[in-house]
């Protein structure tokens, strides 16, 4: 196998048992020059898994965390939906924009499974193991809160909807929803759906949609409004929140792309995916 000069950056779709809690898995690989990654806030917690070295958890992002990833590192990476993180042993409100070891959470868990990836060389079976691991860990939990799930379903961006309204539609009072998000998600509601609604913004963008044209706008600031946006400049001031970037410095100027060249359609696809199911509530 030649030397790796550049990086490169692989998503799949996980395995068919993990589709409803897993929205992407992936492969990076870093050549002979340290990486600059930017993690931003998805809603959903991240499992890296660097081979040879030790597995670690990405918490709920409220805001961008820059990292350097060292030449010749090989991860495999897990990013979950929100609100169906794997079972952690606490709760996620306690991991909110935290970067820590899995040993941390899993004990002689992670230890054994960072042994085992350790004498593997092939990231595609290292990917094999790590969703191997997870199936069982969500057999043996029962998998997570259906009504969480509904949570997040009328928080994303096509369903606009007051958090009373979704409360009153769950039957919850508006304090008990938001402990409930906390405590499965890591974020309240209000927060949740700022973020789903920019992850909506990305999807669309990346999948190099057309505005609808309502307001009789296209472009950036036509997908901003299918989103949710008041103009282009809400979408500014909240991309400047989550990333620390300018909507033009993310996309590296071209909508349908971002900066860093990575193809996220695996990501994205079932994100955008919910945009045409059918809404299950109406709102006045």
């Amino acid at each position: 196998m030649g030397v790796i000069t550049a990086e490169s950056y692989l998503e799949l779709p996980p395995v068919a048992e993990l589709r409803g809690v897993v929205r992407t898995v992936w492969v990076q690989r870093v050549g002979a020059v340290d990486y600059v990654q930017r993690h931003l806030p998805t809603g959903g917690v991240e499992l890296h898994f660097p081979l040879g070295g030790w597995p670690r958890l990405v918490g709920p992002l409220t805001g961008p965390v820059v990292e350097v990833v060292p030449a010749g590192t090989t991860l495999v990476g897990v990013r979950f939906h929100p609100g169906a993180a794997p079972p952690l042993g606490a709760l996620l409100d306690e991991l909110v924009d935290r970067h820590l070891s899995l040993e941390e959470l899993w004990g002689r868990t992670a230890q054994r499974l960072a042994d085992v990836l350790a004498g593997i060389d092939a990231p595609g079976r290292a990917l094999h193991v790590v969703q191997a691991h997870l199936v069982r860990e969500f057999r043996r939990s029962g998998g997570p809160d259906p009504l969480v799930g509904a949570t997040v379903d009328g928080l994303m961006p096509w369903r606009p909807v007051a958090i009373d309204g979704l409360a009153e539609h769950l039957a919850l009072s508006t304090s008990q929803l938001r402990r409930r998000c906390l405590r499965a998600v890591g974020l309240s509601p209000k927060e949740l759906q700022r973020t789903l609604r920019f992850q909506g913004f990305l999807a669309l963008a990346q999948a190099r949609a057309t505005a609808s044209g309502r307001r009789g706008v296209d472009g950036v600031a036509g997908l901003a409004v299918d989103v949710g946006y008041s103009d282009q400049a809400h979408l500014s001031r909240e991309c400047l929140r989550l990333t620390g970037l300018t909507p033009g410095q993310l996309l590296g100027g071209d909508v349908d792309r971002c900066a860093c060249g990575h193809d996220h359609s695996a990501s994205y696809g079932p994100f955008l995916a919910t945009r045409r199911m059918r809404d299950s509530f109406k709102t006045t």
